[in-house]
């Protein structure tokens, strides 16, 4: 009995050890990641695009194939029953699948950089609906297609872009400035005028007095020099004729004298 309850141990253990080589030994499929946008909202009549990149533990291989189908949400068109291929790409050719989008569907991607996007032009009401992205890179094929809610709407319908309300934000606090740095200037100068006013005010009544206390002055001077004499003034020297003898027959002598002293005032 124990041989035997020693050879069961024995295939038990050899069984265990040979799982776990084969576990250890031979590499797991891996699932593949898509991802997209969620939803696209274009403009009726444009050019949009529908972004789709994925992931995989694999180098991307010439095997590797994209994808791209189409279901739409509007009950009386004829895709709206079950997804359709209106795009496919493998060993790096591209191969546009129903004839509604045979014409409008361009590959924009490069699946070496692990992007599958596409371009539609001109994007029409019809395209209303489900656009779903599926890449497969063997052995990496397990993975869920991308899903993208596209809705074709009009211009005035487009919401905003956070681009815009970011500039009209800064161009609304740039007014804001100018027109508080524009009401700070005037008052400044409002203030700077009145304080020059004031002064120049202050300033001729000061120099108004000055001058009437100078004309004083020189007034009073002008007085004293009208009443003192600076120099001493010598009028005009006449000549007289002077007889010595006190007779008729004498010589006469022209000799000058100062008649007078003749001052100005």
């Amino acid at each position: 009995m124990e041989p035997k309850w020693f050879n069961a141990i024995y295939k038990r253990v050899l069984l265990t050890a040979f799982s776990l080589c084969v576990v250890l030994v031979t590499k797991p499929t891996l699932a593949i990641d898509i991802y997209a946008d969620p939803e696209v909202m274009i403009q009726n009549g444009t050019t949009g695009i529908l972004r789709c990149t994925f992931k995989t533990s694999e180098v991307v291989s010439s095997s590797a194939t994209v994808t791209w189908s189409f279901q739409s949400s509007q009950p009386d068109n004829q895709f709206s029953k079950a997804p359709y291929v209106i795009f496919y790409f493998s060993s790096g050719k591209g191969f546009p699948g129903q004839h509604e989008f045979k014409d409008r569907v361009q590959f924009i991607g490069d699946i070496n950089k692990k992007d599958v996007s596409i371009q539609l032009s001109p994007t029409q009401f019809s395209d209303n609906g489900t656009f779903f992205c599926d890449v497969k890179n063997p052995p990496d094929v397990t993975g869920t297609p991308a899903r993208i809610e596209l809705r074709v709407v009009l211009k005035e319908s487009l919401p905003q872009s956070n681009t815009t309300l970011i500039i009209g934000a800064v161009c609304g606090a740039l007014l804001l400035l100018i027109l508080i740095a524009a009401g700070a200037c005037i008052f400044l100068k409002m203030h700077h005028n009145r304080h020059d006013y004031e002064g120049c005010t202050s300033f001729e009544s000061v120099s108004s007095q000055a001058p009437q206390q100078r004309k004083k002055v020189e007034s009073g001077r002008e007085g004293s020099k009208s009443t003192v004499p600076v120099g001493p003034l010598q009028g005009p020297v006449i000549y007289a004729q002077l007889d010595h003898s006190g007779s008729k027959n004498s010589f006469h002598k022209m000799e000058p004298v100062v008649y007078a002293d003749i001052r100005k005032n």
